[in-house]
């Protein structure tokens, strides 16, 4: 579902995914918690990297996503890394499973963040890039900083 890329408060993000993957397709997401994962997301407290989106069933998972404990939770704190469970329509799961197991893409998470008072996730149906590909894409990056540093020095004077 798409929506407004500056809507609720960021809480992590995973650059790496853009610089290692081509997106092609984004969906909101929601995600099943705990009280204390809560807690520990409003302290901003998580790590999206080595994490993925795995389809079972009707179901989808992220995995490997690390949510740190809550200081103050003790007993009720959950495991770091857990298989939580991601809110999605059975259509969208059944279009990403269809994408994953026949056209070669993967699912990645993007961001996490706030939207209103519930922890969206944002994740992406992405195919990977080879080398020249990221290299080409750091070379773009490279001339269009160039060219908006001599932009600026442009204006300044």
């Amino acid at each position: 579902m798409p929506h407004d890329k500056n809507s609720g408060k960021l809480i992590a993000q995973n650059k790496k995914a853009f610089h290692d993957y081509f997106i092609d397709e984004v969906f909101q997401v929601g995600i099943e918690l705990a009280g204390t994962e809560v807690k520990s997301l409003r302290a901003g407290k998580c790590n999206l990297k080595e994490s993925f989106v795995r389809v079972s069933g009707n179901e989808a998972f992220i995995e490997g996503m690390h949510i740190s404990p809550y200081e103050f939770g003790n007993v009720f704190n959950k495991d770091p890394v857990r298989r939580r469970r991601l809110l999605l329509h059975r259509y969208e799961i059944n279009k990403l499973r269809g994408k994953v197991t026949q056209e070669g893409f993967t699912i990645v998470p993007l961001r996490v963040y706030f939207h209103k008072s519930w922890v969206k996730i944002d994740i992406a149906l992405a195919k990977g890039k080879k080398l020249y590909d990221k290299r080409e894409a750091m070379a773009k990056k490279d001339v269009r900083r160039e060219a908006e540093r001599e932009f600026r020095a442009r204006v300044s004077r």
